[in-house]
């Protein structure tokens, strides 16, 4: 098992409520073993890699709300 530590900007998280609907878009994730995020739109993913990956992660949120903020 390789996990990977990663960070990911997203736009969409303005409230404890935000928070709350991410964390319920991730939590049965295969693969994924936590994820933290702050109110300036970090998102810190512990995953994985040979069970998920972060295009299969950052989908997720997307399918939530959340976007990707481009590096």
């Amino acid at each position: 098992m390789a996990t990977v530590n990663e960070v990911v900007q997203v736009k969409g998280i303005r409230c404890e409520r935000c928070m709350a609907r991410l964390g319920h878009v991730l939590k049965d994730h295969d693969g994924l073993e936590s994820v933290n995020a702050d109110f300036q739109g970090n998102v810190t993913l512990v995953y994985d890699d040979e069970r998920t990956d972060r295009d299969a992660l950052v989908s997720a949120m997307q399918r939530g709300g959340f976007r990707e903020i481009p590096a």
